[in-house]
């Protein structure tokens, strides 16, 4: 049953009310993302991911890869782990609505081609095949449209002149940090939502550490790179060959405590070591505090 909305809410989240005061008083020391950024790296190992993606290519979707798989993983995370899913706004601690992914694409793989931003709304009981199927969709329209939202957003802006252009930027900032952002700017702004992901391994190279944005309240940033082998001694002592992704973490530590992040990386390496069970719904979805 959907909350009713109290004062103090946002269009975006509710505002979380019972919280210890450690966690209330963090945002007013901690002011900015950028002084609260923790960096974690870690990988795993692609076997049962790669079964996964050729059975469910096998099943008919079509480009089905590593990303929806980490998608899925990561949203069926969120699922259980609510307070991961919280963001920092005029320094007040609120609980997400919805799970809101941001991603920089391009049309086309040439250096003069620029990037746009897609945005994916995903629900906390998806599937890998509900994640797939929202993701593709939204990569169809942002492929198949010359300007989408994002883009056109970008081009009014920038047909301000620069001084005017600080201006209001300064005053988008100012709605944002009062909750009076409007919900047009909202839904296409890629310094909103729950996760903004980067895929290193269609360039083959490592994953970077991304920096979160002091616009907006985006609280995570997660980038993976390219598959690579690794010769390790199995149970038996012999050599094997294995397929890793290494991929990178960038957290915002004001949302939830580091042992709360570690459980939920910790239930996301099960996932994707079983990916499997993103066939079906989550049993329940667990809801974050008041």
């Amino acid at each position: 049953m959907a909350r009713k909305r109290r004062w103090g809410d946002r269009k975006d989240g509710r505002k979380l009310r019972t919280l210890s005061p450690y966690d209330t008083v963090s945002p007013y020391i901690m002011i900015t993302r950028s002084d609260a950024q923790n960096y974690l790296s870690d990988q795993f190992e692609t076997t049962a991911a790669d079964h996964y993606v050729h059975q469910k290519r096998q099943e008919g979707l079509v480009d089905f890869g590593i990303l929806h798989v980490m998608l899925g993983a990561y949203v069926r995370m969120l699922s259980q782990k609510p307070r991961i899913n919280r963001f920092i706004a005029g320094q007040k601690v609120f609980a997400r609505y919805n799970i809101e992914v941001n991603m920089a694409v391009k049309r086309q793989l040439k250096a003069d081609e620029t990037n746009t931003i897609i945005k994916v709304v995903f629900e906390p009981a998806d599937t890998a095949a509900d994640v797939y199927n929202r993701f593709q969709e939204a990569m169809a329209k942002a492929f198949t449209d010359t300007e989408n939202d994002f883009d056109a957003t970008a081009r009014v802006i920038n047909f301000i002149p620069g001084l005017l252009k600080k201006f209001t930027v300064w005053l988008l900032r100012l709605l944002d940090y009062f909750s009076l952002l409007p919900t047009a700017l909202l839904k296409v702004s890629p310094f909103h939502g729950s996760m903004f992901i980067t895929s290193m391994g269609s360039l083959g190279i490592p994953p970077i550490y991304h920096h979160l944005y002091t616009f907006g309240n985006v609280p995570v940033f997660i980038a993976f790179g390219a598959k690579r082998y690794a010769h390790e001694l199995n149970r038996q002592g012999h050599v094997a060959r294995r397929k890793y992704i290494d991929f990178t973490v960038v957290t915002d530590e004001r949302i939830c405590d580091g042992f709360y992040f570690a459980s939920g990386l910790k239930l996301m390496r099960q996932l994707l070591a079983n990916p499997a069970v993103l066939d079906q719904p989550p049993e329940q979805v667990v809801a974050d505090i008041d």
